[in-house]
């Protein structure tokens, strides 16, 4: 996959914050946290993660997927397959 060096940095960025944010919520259960608190930094995490998808989204999908000259073109009814499947 190729990105411009904006749009990955900013994808590594975002999914290095969803680690921080996994790796917190392994803590807090750990340390027997409050099930809020850990719903929240949860919540948190899928919203990082949910993010870096739609940038990887919006910055190249068809080119992502049709990188291989081998591969047909797809179609939009499997674009938006892919698209629901990050919803």
């Amino acid at each position: 996959m190729e990105l411009d060096e904006q749009a990955a940095r900013e994808i590594t960025n975002r999914l290095r914050r969803a680690r921080g944010q996994i790796d917190g919520v392994i803590g807090m259960i750990e340390a027997g946290r409050p099930c809020r608190d850990v719903v929240t930094q949860l919540a948190a995490a899928s919203r990082a993660l949910d993010r870096a998808g739609f940038k990887i989204v919006a910055t190249g999908l068809r080119q992502c997927l049709t990188a291989d000259e081998d591969q047909q073109e797809l179609t939009t009814e499997e674009l938006e397959k892919l698209f629901l499947s990050l919803a």
